[in-house]
Formats: C-alpha cells, structure tokens, sequence
C-alpha cells in the first residue's frame, strides 16, 4: 500500500529535485580535518568507541525525554537515554537546500514563509558529529556519560537510575562548554510497572502533516502551523483525566529525528508530556524526510512498539493512529502478539485530504484485514475524536474493574 500511494502520489519525482545524503557527502569529506575523519571511522564502533569527541562550544546538543521503568529481572530504576549532536555549522550550501524546496512550494524569497523555511531547515543541513560523548547530570549525581555517538551522531543507550516515585518528572541536565547549544535539558518520566499508557502516531493522528502528498508534507513541516488536527487535544486531555496523571505517553513517529525539536514544542503546546519516539535514518538529507514518513513505517512501528512492552508489559496499552499509513496494520499486530496488553484501538479515518488512494486506505474491507482476530470492541474507526470518549471511558472502566477483582481475589 505504502508504495502505490509512493507511485500515484509522484514521492520519486519530488525527491529526486531535493538535497539527498549522497550527493553532499564529498562536500562534507572535505570540510573534515584529519581530526574529523578519525572520529568519524571510530563512530561506527558505537559505545565501544575508544576515543570519543568531546562536546565543543561550536556543538549542538540534543537530549531527548525519555520514560524509566523498573527492570523486569532486577526492579532496579532504568531508562534509554538518547542524545544527538551536530555542529551548529554547515559544510553543505544552505541555500542550495532552502532553494530546491522553495521551488517545490513555488516560494520566492520575498515571501515571508521563506525565512520560515530557512529556519527549520537548519537541523537537515547542520554537519553531525560522529562519535562524541555527552556529559550529563541526574538528580545531582556524578555525571553520567551518553554516547559516544555512532556515525549518524546519535547515542542510545541505558542507563541505571536512582530511586524515583511513579507519575514524577526528574530533568536530566548537559554540562557542555559556553557557546554549545540546543535542547540541553530533558525529562525523565518515571513509571511503576503496572498502570495505565498511551501510545499516539504524531502525523495525520494529532498533527496535520498530509503524509499521502509530498507537496503536503513539506509544505507542513517547513511552512505551516504544526497545527493539531481540531478536537484531539480535547480528547488527549479527556483520555489523560481517565487514566491518572501517573499514566505514561509514547509519542511514536516515522517522522525522522531532525523534526525532534519541532515536534517537542508542538506536543508541549497541546499534549499530555510523553516520550517521542523518532527514526534515526534522514540526518544531512532532506529527501530521507519524505522516505522515512512513507517507507517501511510498520516493521519500524511494530519493533518499538516491542521495545516498550518490554520496559511496561504489565500496563495496559491505549494506541492511537490513522488511516494515511500503516497503523492500523502495526496496531493490529502488536494486539495479536499481546492481547492482555493492548486494551483499545482508535483510528482516526482521514477524510479531509484529497490524495489518491486514501479512499482504498478507508475502505471497511481495510480494517477488517489489519484487525482479524482482534475482537471488535478493542478497536474503534472514527472520524470525530468525540465519539472516541465513551469507547475510552468503556476500557478504563471494563479494565479498571478487573484490575480491582483481581486484587480482591488475590
């Protein structure tokens, strides 16, 4: 389905005119200093890295939210931290990026949505830094080492973690030189092992994105808003009153990691906090933004669907999507692998963007084929979020009641 929507809706046409990773890479080889090389070969060790690169005033660093759980061997406080960091400078011509999109959107520089779109797209072209090494405080303790980074400059990994109460907030603060900059502080949510979760899509769920047209995509993540697509913030707010302020949120997206400070500010803006979960595969490319929203979304949905019920197996699990992509697909499977896991289904079916082929995408025949065995009252098509209150109201109660039998019989 994925590739139909590719071919109809002319996505090899549009990227081949944009940026793309390989035809700049000599560009950037040049630009790095023997220096810059040897750490750039010792990056694809990854945490085995010998010699990290230490952040620099010149440096960006991200650190992104994250949600700790308790150990399922153990019971000990943990969680995967993830921090990227790029140079806040470009080896890459800026202009030759901003001008091949603003031909795509039939942009002149006059206009003022130009300097909208110089602006976010400095996180495609900012030069990363492969194999650095953050350092980064918890709660006032010794620092904690993250990194060192692999080659796409990104670091994941987990960390053991001091003692925390469910529902709490604890920032996670980077020590780096003066002149670094970008998302220096972060928010560990802790959550017990038992209780409530969402998981949301982002684009085309919460936020208008048209990921079925790439004009529409670019259009929404250089020029527009983000706006929230009108009534989900309402049934956000609705869902969270339901299942307690401890309650964890995943925000899972195929919208790759160079939007992370976009989409922060968006879901702070008008969402529950929660953990967003992001690709890591488009850095230095603006052509991988329309592949990794379009390419390959459900085994990538379906493996970090299985790394959270590996931190939380014994929640129960409310996922949210919509009909542009593979959600009810990705949603579908995860509840066959873990039925007593996944609690409700909601998918938003999306009428209001005039693309080939969303017609098939909300066919009844559809859903029935990404929902076989799931039982109907799990999962729940709607096209007004308010009609999704009493489903949610339903599963909390029918689940909470259950939960609270078993602690009577026990």
């Amino acid at each position: 389905m994925q590739k139909r929507t590719r071919k109809e809706r002319g996505f090899d046409e549009t990227e081949q005119d944009l940026p793309g990773l390989y035809s700049t890479l000599s560009a950037v080889a040049t630009a790095f200093s023997t220096k810059d090389k040897l750490y750039a070969v010792l990056s694809y060790l990854g945490l085995r890295n010998p010699v990290p690169r230490p952040v620099t005033a010149n440096d960006t660093v991200w650190l992104l939210d994250n949600t700790a759980y308790r150990n399922t061997k153990t019971g000990r406080w943990e969680a995967e931290y993830v921090a990227a960091v790029f140079s806040q400078q470009s080896s890459l011509p800026v202009v030759y990026a901003v001008d091949a999109i603003a031909a795509k959107l039939s942009l002149e520089q006059h206009d003022t949505a130009y300097k909208t779109l110089e602006e976010r797209i400095g996180p495609f072209v900012q030069d990363i830094k492969p194999g650095t090494q953050v350092k980064a405080l918890h709660r006032g303790r010794p620092p904690m080492k993250l990194g060192p980074g692999g080659y796409n400059g990104i670091s994941s990994q987990k960390k053991k973690l001091p003692g925390g109460s469910d529902g709490e907030a604890v920032p996670t603060i980077a020590r780096v030189p003066k002149g670094a900059n970008g998302l220096l502080e972060m928010k560990t949510f802790y959550a017990e092992a038992e209780g409530w979760g969402v998981i949301s899509d982002i684009d085309d769920t919460i936020k208008i994105t048209q990921t079925s047209d790439p004009i529409g995509i670019l259009r929404t993540t250089f020029i527009d808003g983000p706006d929230p697509i009108p009534g989900m913030p309402e049934l956000y707010r609705h869902i969270h009153s339901l299942i307690t302020p401890t309650s964890t949120w995943f925000y899972l997206s195929a919208s790759p990691y160079n939007l992370y400070p976009f989409l922060r500010e968006f879901r702070e803006a008008h969402y529950p906090h929660g953990t967003i979960i992001l690709r890591d595969s488009s850095w230095m490319t603006v052509r991988g933004l329309l592949t990794t929203l379009t390419l390959g979304t459900e085994a990538y949905k379906v493996d970090r669907m299985e790394k959270i019920h590996a931190w939380l197996p014994e929640r129960k699990m409310i996922c949210v999507g919509d009909s542009t992509q593979t959600d009810p697909e990705s949603y579908g499977e995860i509840y066959r692998r873990y039925p007593q896991w996944v609690k409700a289904i909601l998918i938003r079916k999306v009428e209001d963007i005039a693309a080939v082929g969303m017609e098939a995408k909300n066919e009844p025949e559809r859903f029935e084929r990404a929902f076989k065995d799931v039982p109907p009252d799990v999962w729940h098509v709607f096209s007004d979020p308010e009609t999704c209150r009493k489903v949610v109201e339903d599963a909390v109660s029918a689940h909470s009641s259950a939960s609270n039998d078993d602690d009577t019989l026990a």
